[in-house]
């Protein structure tokens, strides 16, 4: 089994990257969330912030966990009982944040005639793969929160690291709970899926939006309009 663990990350970080590729240059146009808010948008307005909020605190607890060494959080006084509950708690209601997201998303899809005729079979791959990695990353966590918990921080993260070290040791994983194994697996094959599903629109986020001038709109009379020079960046508003 460290074979596998030592190859797959690769094989799936080839897909992502190829997939990406391909993705921008053949399909360019379909690099898109395919909005459907003109179809409805009661439903989208609380369930689209549910989940992209949840999955973003689910993103960041997995880099906190997996690339932060234990000896750094301990330097900073914070026990191994502690930095268990924390992430148990954070971590179940992030996870509970997104599940509640997607359940509301595929209820919508569903129940909507015109979303749900706009949906196609990779959309339904994708909600599955995506669901099911949340749920059994939950069930893994929640199952072994009973004492101190597994410490995956002794075997799943230094492989983690590993792998961008180019140096993965597959051997740690021989221990791994069966639950956690699932939820990697499970969690590999969302990665090597984004490409070429609807989550590709996380790689293309507006963040220049976040830097550029707001825009103002005022009313003015055509005159005033007319004679005033056009200009860039930053005003004051009157």
């Amino acid at each position: 089994m460290s074979t596998l663990w030592n190859v797959l990350p690769y094989v799936v970080i080839v897909l992502f990257l190829s997939g990406t590729a391909w993705r921008y240059r053949y399909d360019r146009f379909g690099w898109t969330t395919r909005s459907s808010e003109l179809y409805e948008s009661r439903l989208l307005n609380i369930a689209s912030p549910m989940f992209h909020y949840g999955i973003l605190f689910v993103l960041a607890g997995h880099l906190v966990g997996l690339f932060i060494p234990d000896s750094w959080t301990s330097d900073l006084g914070i026990s191994d009982h502690a930095y268990h509950l924390l992430s148990l708690c954070t971590g179940t209601a992030a996870g509970l944040l997104t599940v509640a997201g997607i359940v509301l998303l595929i209820y919508r899809r569903r129940t909507t005639g015109a979303v749900f005729r706009a949906t196609t079979a990779n959309d339904k791959l994708m909600y599955l793969v995506l669901l099911a990695a949340i749920v059994l990353g939950m069930w893994a966590k929640v199952g072994h929160a009973g004492g101190e918990g597994y410490d995956y921080r002794a075997t799943i993260a230094p492989w983690a690291r590993g792998i961008f070290t180019l140096r993965p040791d597959g051997a740690r994983m021989d221990g791994v709970p069966a639950t956690y194994q699932i939820h990697i697996l499970v969690g590999l094959a969302l990665l090597a899926l984004v490409p070429f599903t609807r989550l590709v629109h996380m790689l293309s986020a507006p963040v220049q939006y976040l830097f550029r001038p707001y825009l103002v709109y005022r009313s003015r009379e055509p005159r005033q309009l007319a004679a005033r020079a056009a200009r860039r960046g930053w005003e004051r508003a009157e």
